[in-house]
């Protein structure tokens, strides 16, 4: 009987180091090699009929490699090297004991892997993702520019007349060559980072909107076009996410600590998960509380329970939970399930209906307008004030638990 083989790749940037072991854990084959996939192929050619399953370290490169290896019919996985740890006793490591660590790992049915998003699917995502470096550019370019106009003049630049300046009228708000000239160059490349990011959004528009995902993201308090663009292109298939409870603390929505005898010994690695999907959800609650009045009510009960930061990470993560079964049953926002234990009307001044769209979120008919200056007020001083009343039962809590 012929054993299968299992393959582990130790990549990198210009080289990688393959080694194979076959059932029994004997390692069978070892190779450096460049990274050029006909040399790759080459060297696997011999053991295709036997290699069960090739592992490849997931590193910011591995694109090329994983789709050569699936368009030659090998069965490949991601190797997630956030967690994987070797003994930390081990003598000497190396790109060949890293290679077998993974392979010895794949026989043992342990590896843990990450997600292969669609190769269809992988650019549009990638593009969204320059979208958002391209606006942050931009929006450091604004507030440059407004900070020349306060230093040499004294005055703030409003941001409406600034983004309405045209390059050749740049150059009167100052007095010095050299900041006009600064001025027109600034400008001028506004101009630019406004025309690519609107073909890249009119361009990732055409390819998304259509997708039922998409759509039924519209419905979600908070969520407009390009949170909803980032939510499903970063999400791709929701059913990969075991219950939607996997998928918040794949958003990070949720608690990260370290427990023992049930005391807080620090936390745990609060950067995993996706990053784009945590900056969609918080963008999205910092909407819905200001928009829609029932997450308001909510944000509300958690503020006066802690504080806002945590309230609004609540919110977000109940806007995920809700994300991720709209996503996989293909039905609408129901605020009855998203908080079933509100009750009672909403009071007038907190409804608003028709509007415009601001920011991200547009505001529908029936939506909640934001809340009164007044009220807001009110609310954060009972806040305040129910905080300060729980802080003397803490502290003799702590006091009883001490004796």
């Amino acid at each position: 009987m012929t054993k299968q083989l299992m393959a582990g790749i130790d990549l990198h940037s210009n080289n990688m180091f393959c080694g194979i072991v076959d059932q029994d854990g004997k390692r069978v084959y070892e190779q450096k090699l460049p990274c050029e996939l006909p040399r790759v192929l080459q060297a696997l050619k011999p053991f295709k009929g036997r290699i069960e399953k090739i592992a490849v370290e997931s590193t910011y490169n591995w694109y090329w490699l994983v789709d050569g290896l699936q368009d030659q019919h090998y069965p490949v996985v991601l190797a997630n090297p956030a967690k994987m740890e070797q003994y930390n006793g081990l003598k000497v490591t190396d790109d060949k004991s890293d290679a077998f660590f993974l392979a010895e790992m794949l026989r043992l049915n342990i590896l843990p892997t990450g997600h292969i998003c669609d190769r269809q699917w992988r650019p549009v995502r990638d593009l969204l993702r320059r979208r958002l470096s391209l606006v942050r550019q931009r929006t450091s370019l604004i507030l440059s520019l407004k900070s020349l106009h306060v230093r040499t003049t004294g005055q703030d630049l409003p941001l409406g007349q600034l983004k309405a300046l045209p390059p050749e009228s740049a150059g009167g708000l100052f007095e010095n060559p050299f900041d006009q000239l600064t001025a027109q160059v600034q400008t001028q490349l506004l101009d630019q980072f406004n025309q690519r990011i609107g073909e890249i959004e009119k361009a990732l528009l055409g390819k998304v909107s259509g997708l039922p995902r998409y759509q039924v993201l519209q419905s979600l308090p908070g969520v407009g076009t390009i949170l909803g663009l980032t939510i499903t292109l970063e999400t791709g298939d929701p059913t990969r996410f075991a219950s939607a409870g996997c998928y918040a603390s794949y958003c990070r929505c949720v608690d990260s600590r370290r427990l023992s005898n049930g005391k807080k010994k620090g936390r745990n690695n609060e950067k995993c998960g996706n990053k784009y999907l945590a900056w969609a959800y918080v963008e999205a609650a910092n909407f819905a509380k200001r928009y829609d009045a029932q997450c308001r009510r909510f944000f509300d009960r958690k503020a006066a329970q802690s504080n806002t930061m945590v309230a609004t990470k609540s919110l977000a993560c109940k806007l995920a939970k809700a994300a991720w079964h709209m996503m996989s049953q293909q039905t609408s926002s129901d605020a009855g399930r998203m908080f079933p234990g509100q009750a009672g009307a909403i009071r007038p001044d907190e409804t608003k209906a028709g509007g415009t769209a601001v920011g991200d979120a547009p505001i529908r008919t029936g939506q909640a307008g934001p809340l009164r200056g007044r009220d807001r007020r009110r609310r954060e001083l009972k806040s305040s004030e129910a905080r300060r009343r729980r802080r003397p039962a803490r502290a003799n809590k702590r006091r009883d638990d001490d004796l």
